[in-house]
Parts: structure tokens; C-alpha cells; sequence
């Protein structure tokens, strides 16, 4: 039988119920790496991140008076965890991403990205484009950045967004729209073409 986020959180808290938590970190773990991948541009640290939200949650689940609240809504309430996991890190580091960056994630939103458009030239490859890709969108301002990676790589509705980041739903579909703007035009300007397909769906 599937049970909804909000049934496997309460029979953790409540009953102490391993398995239930072990399904929903099994549930949700692509979409919160994902999003920690993509605001950190490195694998190791994003799995120290990725741990470290899940200790953070276990800790206020597991309090007296946690800090989690019966509302429906775990996955938000852990994705603000992250969020406050990797603002911590960016904190420390004194800027908003590394520079250095490693191989991509396999099966990330920039691999999945429609009409990534074709190189010029027809010997450059797939990975090439790709690695072009995630370049641009590195150099998007860290704000726009960060609601792409919310909407694609979480799948949170902006209403969603909007309550996380703390602003309102017009501010979120502006960051997504002048997110995909700048991205199209940096990709015109490194390959050469227009880049259409991109949007914000």
C-alpha cells in the first residue's frame, strides 16, 4: 500500500518507524541531491550536504517538540533544510558557488533539457554541448540559479518556490523567466545559435 509523505513522517515520529523514514529519504533523494548538486557544482560536497540535511531532519523530527509540523507538505519542509544546508556551506566558502566543478550528475535537468541546440561544429559532441550548458547556467545570478534548479529538479510548484525562498509568486516566475532569457542568450553567445526549446514548464 503507498503511503502518502505526511503517513511515513508521522510513523516515523511517532513510532519510531525506520523503514517509513528509509522511504521517504527513497522517495525524494534525486530531488534534493539534485538540487544540491546544482547549487554546489561538486559532487563530494554535495554529499555531505545531502547527508547533512537528512541528519537535520532526523534531529527536529526527533524532538520533543519538533520542529516539523503535520501539514502535508515534508518535502517542502526538507528542501528548506537543504536550502539552508547549502546556504551554510556558500557561507563558509564567502561566495555563492564553487568554481571548480566536476563530471555532470547522469540523468540531471541539464542532460534533460529540450532543444539544447547543435554546435556549428558538427564534431563537437554531445558532452561538449553539455558541459557548455552547465557553464551558463553557472553564470546565472544565484537567485535565477536557484529557482531553475527548484522547478526542475524538485518539481515544486512556484507557489512552492515562492514560500521557500520567502518572496512572492510573481518575484519566483520572474527569477524563472529571466533565468531562461540569460541562459538562452549565453548559449547563443558560446554556440553560436539560437537556443530555443528552453522553457519554463
Amino acid at each position: 500500500m503507498h503511503r502518502t509523505d505526511e503517513a511515513l513522517a508521522v510513523a516515523y515520529i511517532e513510532e519510531d518507524d525506520q523503514e517509513a523514514f528509509r522511504q521517504l529519504v527513497e522517495r525524494h533523494k534525486e530531488r534534493i541531491f539534485g538540487y544540491v548538486m546544482g547549487m554546489v557544482r561538486d559532487r563530494d560536497v554535495a554529499n555531505d550536504l545531502f547527508q547533512e540535511t537528512f541528519f537535520r531532519a532526523i534531529r527536529a523530527m526527533k524532538k520533543e517538540r519538533g520542529s516539523y509540523a503535520s501539514q502535508g507538505k515534508w518535502l517542502a519542509w526538507v528542501m528548506r533544510i537543504a536550502r539552508n544546508a547549502v546556504f551554510d556551506h556558500m557561507r563558509e566558502r564567502k561566495k555563492w558557488t564553487d568554481v571548480e566543478t566536476n563530471d555532470a550528475q547522469d540523468g540531471s535537468f541539464w542532460d534533460r533539457l529540450p532543444g539544447t541546440p547543435a554546435p556549428a561544429d558538427e564534431q563537437v559532441d554531445l558532452r561538449h554541448r553539455i558541459d557548455i550548458m552547465e557553464q551558463c547556467i553557472e553564470r546565472l545570478p544565484g537567485e535565477q540559479r536557484e529557482v531553475l534548479l527548484l522547478r526542475h529538479e524538485t518539481g515544486m510548484t512556484f507557489r512552492e518556490i515562492a514560500e521557500l525562498t520567502n518572496v512572492s509568486i510573481n518575484t519566483a516566475l520572474g527569477r524563472m523567466r529571466y533565468a531562461l532569457l540569460n541562459l538562452q542568450k549565453m548559449i547563443r553567445i558560446e554556440l553560436g545559435e539560437e537556443a530555443d526549446g528552453i522553457r519554463t514548464t
